[in-house]
């Protein structure tokens, strides 16, 4: 038996059935109810959780060549054929795209000029899948490393609230900053049935700074304020908290939040200038990728940031050819494409490259071959892409290839893996990726979720479903 028979035969005993909705079964008032109380007596033992045993599925060896994470989150699901697994349709792909062949990889110029240059410093997956084509269910999967309509994708957290709660006690008492942080974020997923603090810190970058984090009169009006405060709001923290540990918990945000104020950190990693600005492409996402490397460089106890990238839902006119056309992949690679060669460069000339990992890709890509005809555009495929850099990542790797299979056009489906398991490269592959990079084992298993069940970090870790990509460390 093959890996991938082994996987396939292994996800279809342990993972259910996705359907669409109307093909799903009726439901009997039994179930209803059923259902309802299962999720009724989870909410109430969300009150009582907390952190117990942990164990471990079986004994890895994690990379542990990153200290941070920087995802640059494409939401709307980019299309691969035009970008990192760039295939030229004759009489479809235009002309101003300019393909240019550097090896083994084409980039389309047109696109992706800046990022030319720093592709001996990025590792590009062409052989990664989705295991949905629906954005919401996709976007959450992603984020969260499992099904989101799971027992235990319904209480996950996010990656990054795994990596802010394994590496708080490495976090030292000069650090102010948040774990988890997020710029131009959505519909983010938060910290599930951890701790709310291990919740993404969410903001905007602008160069103003972080207004949030100045107080209009004097400090020690603040702390006299601060003082006040704490007095009035005594009895609603602490174990005999009468509304709740996730209530009480609140009050260990105010303090991190009072932590920044008034900090010149803040000040260092929030405000940019407009030079620098130009550099990221004068963007709003431009921006939240400049402001999230000042933040690394700042080293105030920051190690996961998710920045988004909105508007790669390109169902019509992708390439703009109609007069009404509003958001083209021409718009969104010129976001993309300065911030992220800027970002790349930047970390490597403050040497903060090599304890970097930078991920870039959407939830899933685009149909390959030809547009559609009645919109023009590339609908939804499951076939994607994921861009890797820094964290001890080799530059210049190539993994997997894709090939036209039944004449669907090229980037249609997996040719060649180009890793040890022999299959498609999926989201859970990814997230066991960034825990082995930053030294997380990612076989751990909690004991402290509310359903009693052990809460897997990568799901069917018991089965070795998933495993990091180490071949980006080639």
């Amino acid at each position: 038996m093959t890996e991938r028979e082994r996987f396939e035969r292994l996800i279809r005993r342990r993972q259910p059935e996705h359907r669409p909705f109307f093909e799903r079964p009726h439901n009997t008032r039994r179930c209803f109810f059923r259902d309802a109380m299962t999720g009724l007596g989870g909410f109430f033992l969300l009150e009582r959780a907390a952190e117990g045993d942990t164990g471990s599925t079986g004994s890895v060896e994690t990379k542990n060549t990153a200290k941070n994470v920087i995802f640059l989150f494409l939401r709307g699901a980019p299309s691969h054929v035009d970008t990192f697994d760039f295939k030229e349709v004759a009489g479809v792909t235009p002309s101003d795209f300019q393909p240019e062949a550097f090896g083994d990889v084409t980039i389309p110029m047109g696109l992706l000029g800046n990022t030319s240059r720093v592709l001996d410093k990025i590792a590009i997956i062409r052989s990664g899948l989705a295991w949905a084509r629906a954005h919401p269910l996709a976007q959450a999967w992603l984020q969260i490393g499992r099904n989101p309509t799971s027992v235990s994708g319904r209480i996950a957290p996010h990656i990054g609230s795994v990596v802010a709660i394994e590496k708080e006690p490495e976090r030292r008492a000069d650090q102010v900053f948040p774990a988890f942080m997020s710029f131009e974020a959505g519909n983010i997923l938060g910290a599930g049935y951890f701790p709310v603090e291990y919740g993404p810190f969410q903001t905007f970058a602008s160069p103003d700074g972080l207004r949030a984090a100045n107080h209009p009169r004097p400090r020690p009006v603040f702390e006299r304020r601060w003082s006040l405060l704490q007095e009035f709001e005594a009895d609603y923290r602490g174990d005999n908290a009468p509304f709740g540990a996730k209530i009480a918990g609140m009050g260990a945000l105010y303090e991190d939040a009072r932590r920044m104020m008034f900090s010149p950190a803040v000040e260092a990693a929030f405000q940019f200038t407009e030079e620098e600005r130009v550099r990221y492409g004068s963007t709003q996402f431009g921006d939240a990728v400049l402001t999230a490397r000042k933040v690394i460089e700042q080293d105030q106890g920051t190690r996961f940031i998710q920045i988004e990238s909105f508007g790669w839902d390109h169902h019509v006119d992708i390439y703009g050819t109609l007069e009404d056309t509003e958001r083209t992949i021409y718009l969104q690679a010129a976001e993309f494409d300065p911030a992220f060669a800027a970002l790349i460069e930047d970390l490597e000339s403050s040497g903060r490259l090599s304890e970097t990992l930078v991920l870039a890709c959407g939830e899933f890509g685009r149909t390959p071959g030809g547009l559609s005809a009645s919109q023009l555009g590339r609908d939804h495929y499951q076939q994607m892409f994921y861009v890797l850099a820094g964290g001890g990542i080799k530059g210049g790797t190539i993994i997997g290839s894709t090939n036209d299979i039944g004449g669907l056009g090229g980037g249609s489906f997996t040719m060649e893996t180009g890793w040890s398991r022999g299959r498609d490269i999926r989201p859970e592959d990814i997230e066991a990726t960034i825990y082995s990079a930053l030294g997380i084992e990612w076989t751990k298993i909690r004991y402290d979720d509310p359903l009693n069940r052990g809460f897997y970090y990568v799901p069917v870790s018991d089965d070795d479903a998933y495993a990091p990509v180490h071949e980006l460390w080639a």
